[in-house]
């Protein structure tokens, strides 16, 4: 078994196990055996660091074999310099929330801890999947154990949130498998992505696969205006579940434009350029003045990352390596950045039971560490350079600003919002002095919270000061899909 094979499938193997295990009598047992696979989960990722060529932009660790032999479906993966930094990414997110949830989690906690790492598998199967049905497979399996998550540990309102995901998610998801079946019928019965992205394709056939794609895809980033079931899903969602979305599961939606709408679609994908960056300018202008107003810490670091992820979507469809590889550590920097404010917000909803702003104030008078901590991830979602919100942001500004001032312009006002209403929470939150009873009884961080947090700010404050190996790894890919994108598929 490959590496790929063994990042996807020893954490859904772990997760399996714990769903196997029972009743909440076993639940210390559980939290042990859950991070036994998050470690090793992750730990089977660090050889691809190693020995990942970035002087190639072929996919790489490859492994190939034949899984549906009547339909010519393979179980194909590997990963090339676009793909390669989300699976460590979603390992290391994984770590990172079996902790964090640690004591929060006191019921079916098996059943949680399973879910998560199942998810955690699947997602890197998302990444790493080199045919079309198989990516299919693992894009859509991704809903289920979220959806359960949402459900079962959400709050008051986590019915409605969770239909509300996956109908959302699930609609555009068979748009997406239309083109799919097309393709495969075009190809002459291939699902390998690769064979898609030679395909020669009239200029109607571009247009309807990369508004198919666009169904599907859009609405995971999600992109304005069909991002309206974030916000819902992250005020219901429990605190792990809302930073595995932030930091990971959005990422699927923007990975999707790069493996397929951009490489299978060009002449459509530079066509309706306009209206992508249109929709990208709208989330990060306006979606940034609608978080300025919002009363709920979740819902406003919600709206953030649709601001955020417009950056991404926009760096893609400005056609430049300065965009795309921007947009791409942007990626990467929000999973860390969003997960953590996120957290943060867990820290404090676990000891008052409220994510109001109004039920705070002078924070940092009783939690001095933790409100440290919080700074610095509160800096990094305003762009401060030499943390890691700072670098992907500014690479797409002056990807946007070569392609148009205008559009320059309009990403580089999403950066004063960025901090208005960053700060603005923030100060509200924590600065002044205690107003509240709440807070005045509040207790600072311990060991588990503090590690978490400290992981954390390592590494926005690593990719920020040495964003160097980040970038090195998907320059040659990155510009072996712009050569792509710019000749014509036309036939």
């Amino acid at each position: 078994m490959g590496l790929l094979s063994l990042a996807i499938w020893v954490p859904i193997a772990f997760g399996t196990l714990l769903l196997a295990l029972g009743r909440d009598e076993h639940a210390r047992m559980v939290r042990w055996l859950a991070l036994i696979g998050a470690l090793l989960g992750l730990a089977v990722t660090l050889p691809l660091m190693g020995g990942f060529d970035n002087g190639s932009a072929a996919a790489q660790f490859v492994e190939k074999s034949m899984w549906i032999e009547r339909f010519n479906v393979y179980y194909h993966l590997g990963v090339d310099g676009i793909a390669f930094w989300f699976v460590p990414l979603t390992a290391f997110i994984t770590v990172i929330v079996v902790i964090a949830s640690w004591e929060s989690i006191t019921e079916r906690v098996n059943q949680y801890m399973g879910a998560f790492l199942i998810l955690s598998g699947l997602m890197v199967g998302v990444f790493s999947a080199m045919d079309g049905m198989l990516f299919y497979v693992f894009f859509e399996a991704t809903l289920i154990p979220m959806y359960l998550i949402i459900g079962i540990w959400g709050g008051p309102n986590k019915i409605y949130a969770a239909f509300k995901f996956f109908l959302y998610t699930l609609l555009g998801s068979l748009l997406t498998l239309i083109a799919f079946i097309y393709l495969y019928n075009q190809s002459g019965g291939s699902f390998d992505i690769a064979t898609w992205h030679k395909l020669p394709l009239s200029a109607t056939a571009q247009t309807l696969l990369f508004f198919a794609f666009f169904a599907a895809f859009a609405v995971k980033v999600p992109m304005w205006p069909v991002h309206t079931w974030l916000p819902d899903v992250h005020v219901e969602a429990p605190t792990g579940g809302s930073a595995v979305l932030a930091a990971i599961m959005l990422k699927l939606g923007a990975y999707g434009f790069l493996r397929f709408s951009l490489p299978i679609a060009p002449d459509a994908s530079r066509e309706w350029a306009w209206l992508m960056i249109a929709l990208s300018l709208v989330a990060v202008i306006y979606v940034g003045l609608v978080a300025m107003v919002q009363k709920d810490m979740k819902k406003l670091v919600a709206y953030s990352s649709v601001a955020h992820m417009g950056f991404v979507t926009l760096g893609f469809f400005v056609f430049n390596d300065m965009g795309v590889s921007g947009g791409l550590v942007q990626m990467i920097a929000h999973g860390f950045v969003s997960g953590a404010m996120f957290l943060c917000i867990g820290v404090l909803y676990d000891r008052v039971h409220s994510r109001e702003i109004a039920s705070y104030g002078g924070v940092v008078n009783t939690m001095p560490k933790f409100a440290a901590f919080a700074l610095l991830f509160t800096m990094a979602n305003c762009g401060l350079p030499a943390t890691a919100g700072f670098v992907g942001e500014w690479m797409v500004i002056i990807a946007a600003v070569k392609f148009d001032f205008w559009v320059g312009l309009g990403a580089a006002l999403a950066l004063i919002l960025g901090a208005s209403y960053s700060l603005w929470m923030y100060k509200r939150v924590y600065l002044g002095p205690v107003t509240n009873d709440n807070v005045r009884g509040l207790t600072d961080i311990g060991g588990r919270e503090f590690l978490v947090l400290g992981l954390l700010a390592i590494a926005v404050l690593y990719m920020g000061v040495y964003p160097k190996p980040f970038t090195d790894v998907m320059d040659v890919s990155v510009a072996e899909l712009l050569k792509h994108v710019a000749q014509s598929k036309l036939n």
